[in-house]
């Protein structure tokens, strides 16, 4: 199929001459930008990107951290049916996280997908603050499972809401901008409250997931693929990092 820093702080690609705008710019009015629309949709696939901590600036399609998760979205196209799956983003209305707006721009986005297309099993795949989002919204019924990259995840994320979810998180060891550390403990913490959650360690990798790309993308587009299933493979990355008794993070 075809079609940050965080805690974080990203920088900004800038097109056409565009200049500095301020928290007063026009918000984009939809949470939900359509990538691919299939004739007779059967699931969604939605990608979140990172973002900062506290940032009131308006968020815009051509900041690096939105254009980062494009190539993690065609990667995971690739390995979806070639009909069926809606791919789309989520706009947030502001860069940062803010209190959790993020989050309540995710849950906006799935209205809007059910809206256009009637109850759909979505698969969330968020980077960084987009991870963060991802799990916060994960509870919401039209959520079959989370893929969170190099998510930004403090001490105290909570993950009782998670009961039953299934949810994978690969972080890079080399990550000096979110930390891996982080995404063990909140892995932990979830299959504590019930959820099947797994973590893939990448060895050498960074934050903005350039080293290891073929990795990180070869990962993403088998774990997503086998998220929308309603069971995982028995062989696959899935079934085994979130299996009972399976260690905190598998190495890969």
């Amino acid at each position: 199929m075809r079609v940050h820093s965080d805690g974080p702080d990203e920088t900004t690609h800038q097109q056409g001459g565009e200049g500095v705008e301020g928290p007063e710019s026009a918000l984009p009015e939809s949470a939900l930008v359509v990538r691919y629309a299939p004739k007779s949709p059967k699931a969604a696939v939605l990608t979140l990107h990172g973002g900062r901590a506290e940032d009131v600036s308006v968020s815009r399609p051509w900041h690096l951290a939105a254009l980062r998760m494009r190539p993690v979205l065609r990667a995971v196209a690739s390995g979806l049916p070639s009909d069926g799956i809606v791919l789309g983003e989520v706009r947030y209305r502001h860069r940062g996280w803010n209190g959790g707006a993020a989050a309540d721009d995710v849950l906006r986005a799935l209205g809007e997908l059910q809206e256009q297309f009637g109850p759909l099993p979505v698969v969330l795949v968020g980077h960084s603050m987009g991870g963060r989002a991802a799990l916060h919204a994960a509870a919401h019924p039209a959520v079959r499972g989370v893929l969170a990259l190099a998510p930004w995840l403090p001490a105290a994320e909570p993950a009782v809401h998670l009961r039953g979810q299934r949810l994978v998180v690969l972080h890079g060891d080399a990550d000096r901008i979110t930390g891996a550390d982080d995404s063990v403990n909140f892995v932990l913490r979830a299959r504590t409250a019930g959820a099947h959650a797994g973590m893939v360690m990448i060895t050498g990798a960074e934050h903005a997931m350039l080293r290891r790309l073929t990795t990180w993308h070869r990962l993403a587009t088998e774990i997503v693929a086998d998220l929308l299933r309603d069971h995982p493979e028995k062989d696959g990355t899935v079934a085994e990092a979130t299996a009972p008794g399976a260690p905190a993070f598998l190495r890969r």
